[in-house]
């Protein structure tokens, strides 16, 4: 068996682990700020957004250049504005100064995990893509939990500039490993025309986006239905983070040997499952069913779709690829967060989650359609040449 635990993906896993627990220090805190400068709810949305929007437009553009001109310039490039951004926050002055350092963070963290995300299925064995995957995955989902938790931590006994201060020295960790991982990818001279988009697997961007709807709804509104129903919101996210992290190895594994189809369909199910759970419940114990659910079934799917996406692709596109994913799944949180805000005020939050597993059902129609024939015959053409 080709060996994984080698030393550039320990590094990149680790770095990657010390990057967003930085990075998801500030999802909660940031709107606080805002509000501090003197921000109103509309420009709390608009300083949340633009950071997404400017990550969006820029993946593609950075999927093309890894591939044209190498992993590591990129991943070294931006990590470094990654941490000059961070560092930056205490000295904005006020809104509009805070809505450019969203742009330029937005930015540095596209270019930044584009290229850690690429540069890691250049170091995992191609048999092991799928347990590779989980792996490295994982170390973004601890950074989820504790993140946010230790952001606030900071906040409450201490102060705004102590907790930029270490979500800077977190990113530093990073920019350190990575100046101390070699990646082996060497750059090819193209005469083509550079491509930003990965049209072989349109249908998985798709799928992929239909999923994150539901994971901007999790994200964004289970905190205010928890309130509403007098539950602990920390509570179901620290059961999902749990058990997202104990199934991504597993799942990655099962991938690998029995196929990404064999993991997709059921863990589409049991998501559709948790969402119908969440809008059902009443009190904590179907907060807890929900969120065990939710993690098994979003831990399992999401390392099987990339995956899937590397092996239907050219291996020169990894890195096109690796944008691609990103791109469908940041547009899915900040659609979702945004479209089932709307219905929300309609349905109300029971209402608003039932809906959202619509969308994940919507996205099982269409993996059975298109995307597992594709891997078909994919299969079929590899087998042939092989």
């Amino acid at each position: 068996m080709e060996r994984l635990w080698t030393k550039p993906f320990i590094l990149l896993t680790a770095g990657m682990l010390f990057l967003s627990t930085g990075f998801y220090m500030l999802l909660p805190t940031v709107p606080l700020y805002v509000k501090q400068l003197g921000g109103n709810e509309a420009q709390v949305g608009l300083v949340v957004g633009i950071f997404t929007l400017a990550a969006v437009i820029c993946r593609p553009i950075v999927g093309g250049l890894l591939d044209r001109y190498g992993r590591r310039p990129f991943l070294l490039l931006g990590l470094i504005f990654f941490v000059i951004s961070m560092y930056l926050y205490e000295w904005a002055g006020g809104i509009a100064a805070l809505i450019a350092l969203r742009i330029l963070h937005g930015t540095s963290w596209a270019v930044s995990t584009t290229a850690v995300g690429t540069a890691i299925t250049d170091v995992i064995p191609e048999s092991r893509r799928g347990e590779g995957m989980g792996w490295f995955g994982v170390s973004m989902t601890v950074a989820m939990a504790i993140g946010p938790m230790l952001g606030t931590w900071i906040l409450t006994s201490r102060s705004f500039q102590q907790m930029f201060l270490l979500a800077t020295a977190l990113s530093v960790v990073m920019l350190v490993l990575a100046f101390a991982t070699k990646v082996p990818f060497q750059p090819k001279a193209e005469t083509r025309r550079m491509e930003f988009v990965e049209k072989s697997i349109l249908p998985l961007m798709l799928i992929i986006f239909l999923l994150t709807v539901s994971y901007g709804a999790i994200t964004t509104f289970l905190p205010l239905f928890a309130d509403s129903i007098s539950v602990n919101p920390g509570t179901y996210f620290l059961v999902y983070a749990i058990l997202i992290t104990l199934i991504r190895p597993v799942a990655g594994k099962l991938s690998d040997h029995y196929g990404e189809a064999a993991v997709i369909v059921p863990a589409l199910l049991i998501m559709i499952a948790a969402l119908i759970v969440v809008s059902l419940s009443e009190g904590l114990l179907g907060f807890i069913v929900s969120a065990a659910l939710y993690g098994i079934g979003f831990g399992s799917a999401q390392p099987a779709f990339q995956a899937m996406a590397l092996r239907l692709a050219r291996p020169d596109r990894k890195g096109v690829v690796n944008a691609s994913i990103f791109t469908a799944f940041d547009l899915g949180i900040g659609v979702g967060s945004i479209a089932l805000g709307g219905i929300a005020s309609f349905t109300g939050y029971s209402g608003m989650f039932a809906v959202s597993s619509l969308s994940v059902a919507f996205g099982l129609i269409i993996f059975a359609i298109f995307a597992k024939k594709k891997l078909k015959s994919s299969s079929a053409a590899q087998q042939t040449s092989g």
